[in-house]
């Protein structure tokens, strides 16, 4: 639990250096984008695969969110309870939010359905505001 705080306090404060101006430019909108951090391993469980993270996209997030997402690998670190650092493989999921509705239970059902399959204690969510263009 500390490193999911520690990762969200460094996430926050990285976010807001990089928010997008009030005002997008021509031929952008503001909208808000989910980025959502899976990772890949749990105490006493055995590593999330590419195979098993391709169902829970195509279970999980393709049904929640069937207009499109970007999955990126990713690495993380953290200091462990012994006071030494952990590194574990992730994976980062993009997605551009819906104008229209608030997506904030799809994405807590997105987030406990993970923690849940593979026995993660936290998954980390960022939605920060951006300027897109389709």
């Amino acid at each position: 639990m500390i490193r999911a705080g520690a990762l969200l306090l460094v996430l926050l404060l990285g976010s807001c250096a990089t928010l997008p101006p009030k005002g997008c430019p021509a031929g952008q909108e503001r909208l808000r984008t989910a980025q959502l951090f899976f990772g890949h391993t749990a105490a006493d469980q055995p590593r999330v695969t590419d195979r098993d993270f391709r169902r829970f996209v195509d279970e999980e997030l393709t049904t929640r969110f069937p207009d499109g997402l970007t999955v990126l690998d990713g690495g993380g670190q953290w200091k462990g309870a012994e006071n030494r650092r952990i590194r574990e493989a992730s994976k980062v999921v993009l997605i551009v939010l819906p104008k229209a509705g608030d997506p904030q239970d799809r994405l807590a059902a997105v987030k406990a359905a993970y923690k849940t399959r593979f026995k993660q204690d936290s998954e980390l969510l960022v939605t920060p505001p951006a300027c897109v263009s389709f």
